[in-house]
């Protein structure tokens, strides 16, 4: 079963907006299987840019590997490098590299549009709790009546669905 809200447009960035604003489709809400599908996409992205910005640093400075942060400096180092990846995507685009091959974008829960940078970065904040408590905010979307994460809730964000490219 799929819902769509009553009249939300995807943003000044969508293919869609070209359209006159008399005639503004309204979009698809993203299905849980897809969003799911894109997080575990995502995961093994960010193993790569995790990866570089672990390795890089040893590999310019030389320093060796026996040589290792302490355990709060590398969550921190992750929880920054994470942070700028999604928040620079989600404020930019709309859409991280998972999520423009799944055809999903983030947008503001009542226009429709990007999402401001603070309310990208209160997501990203949002979200390790959600993610790390559980998934109790992943498994949230299941009682939904909107099928959203519980710190898309919060954050007053969603993820739609784009309509498959037009070929021609």
């Amino acid at each position: 079963m799929k819902r769509t809200p009553k009249s939300q447009s995807t943003g000044s960035r969508s293919p869609a907006s070209a359209a006159p604003s008399s005639a503004r489709p309204s979009v698809e809400l993203a299905g849980l299987r897809r969003r799911l599908a894109s997080m575990l996409y995502e995961s093994m992205l960010l193993l790569g840019v995790l990866a570089l910005t672990f390795l890089v640093p040893y590999l310019i400075l030389g320093v060796g590997f026996e040589i290792a942060p302490p355990g709060w400096f590398a969550w921190l180092h992750i929880f920054v490098v994470l942070g700028a990846y999604f928040v620079w995507y989600w404020r930019h685009q709309g859409q991280t590299l998972a999520m423009q091959t799944w055809r999903l974008q983030l947008v503001d829960a009542a226009s429709g549009r990007n999402l401001p940078l603070a309310r990208c970065c209160l997501r990203y904040v949002l979200c390790w709790p959600s993610v790390l408590l559980f998934g109790v905010g992943l498994v949230w979307a299941l009682f939904d009546r909107d099928r959203q994460f519980l710190h898309d809730r919060f954050s007053g964000a969603r993820i739609v669905a784009l309509p498959p490219a037009r070929k021609g």
